[in-house]
């Protein structure tokens, strides 16, 4: 059925509590900001439609103007939140997987913060790498699909879509797994390294996928539990703030599932592909066959490349400078 062992991961889960706790702490403060401000600014609406006898239909503009300003907060802050909480909990779910022990509390946080900080010394470039990546996986994913969507059988384009559509869904972490790739091989060129592990995600993506998108649907099956726990005690506190707003719980009450779901279950479904994805490739090489495919067909696999060389030659021109 899959290839990971659940136990295993929340094992892992457990080892490396004080990250836990720092997402439950980070993603349930970004649930709280979108209720309140959402809350708040749906009472500013209604107050001032109110008095100007609009019978505060302002308080539905208020309400998604304010979900509109968090979400465009969080927009930008996105790399941060990636660079800060999402890689140092790789980071140190790498060092679990490879049996070594792991600072405690706060310490560990410090840990992970500064194995993250050795291989990419500035936020920007491991957000770089992970949207370039993102973007590759986008592309693997129409690859794959090619063959199947232009064969003419009855019927298969339908089918075609289908998979396409659990392709998608299943990369949902793999951008993850190969940033863990990157931790692992501790290098100092993580463009190349990142390129090698998109090489061989691609050439192991049946494995990869059908685990993936088993996570998937087990991980949106309880995200779904969550929203339906949730919705009236969120229902409840919008019903506390004056206005029309009342529809935005259905919205809200998501956001919070999701936002358990980004804390508690994400990094279950990331140690649990590390699982497949490290004991699939261990001894491969990447298949150069691949590495031709996912250059013709990816603008952003080609880039991976260009910056990878430039790493590579950068020492190489330093020393010509030098002179003897």
């Amino acid at each position: 059925m899959w290839d990971f062992d659940l136990s295993d991961a929340l094992g892992a889960m457990a080892r490396t509590a004080p990250f836990i706790a720092l997402r439950v702490v980070v993603y349930a403060g970004i649930s709280a900001l979108y209720i309140v401000v959402t809350g708040v600014s749906g009472a500013i609406g209604f107050f001032l439609t109110s008095f100007a006898g609009g019978q505060g239909s302002g308080g539905v503009y208020g309400g998604l103007l304010g979900f509109g300003a968090v979400s465009g907060l969080l927009y930008l802050g996105r790399e941060y939140i990636l660079y800060l909480v999402k890689a140092g909990h790789v980071a140190v779910l790498v060092e679990v997987m490879d049996g070594r022990e792991l600072p405690t509390g706060k310490g560990q946080i410090e840990y992970g913060a500064d194995i993250v900080k050795k291989r990419f010394a500035e936020s920007s470039v491991l957000f770089a790498i992970d949207q370039t990546v993102k973007a590759v996986l986008r592309t693997m994913t129409r690859v794959l699909n090619t063959v199947s969507m232009v064969l003419p059988i009855p019927g298969l384009r339908n089918l075609a879509q289908l998979i396409s559509a659990i392709l998608r869904m299943s990369v949902t972490y793999v951008d993850e797994i190969i940033l863990a790739d990157i931790l692992r091989t501790r290098t100092a060129n993580p463009w190349g390294s990142g390129r090698r592990a998109l090489v061989l995600y691609a050439q192991n993506y049946l494995v990869m996928v059908k685990n993936a998108a088993w996570l998937w649907l087990l991980m949106w099956a309880a995200t779904l539990v969550i929203f339906f726990v949730t919705l009236a005690p969120v229902a409840g506190l919008i019903a506390l703030f004056p206005g029309n707003i009342g529809f935005l719980s259905f919205v809200l009450a998501f956001i919070f599932a999701w936002s358990l779901k980004a804390a508690l279950l994400e990094p279950l479904a990331i140690y649990a592909l590390m699982q497949v994805y490290f004991r699939t490739v261990e001894g491969q090489t990447p298949d150069r066959e691949w590495q031709r495919r996912l250059e013709q067909a990816s603008d952003q696999f080609r880039e991976m490349s260009q910056k990878a060389r430039e790493v590579f030659s950068a020492p190489r021109r330093e020393a010509d400078r030098a002179g003897p």
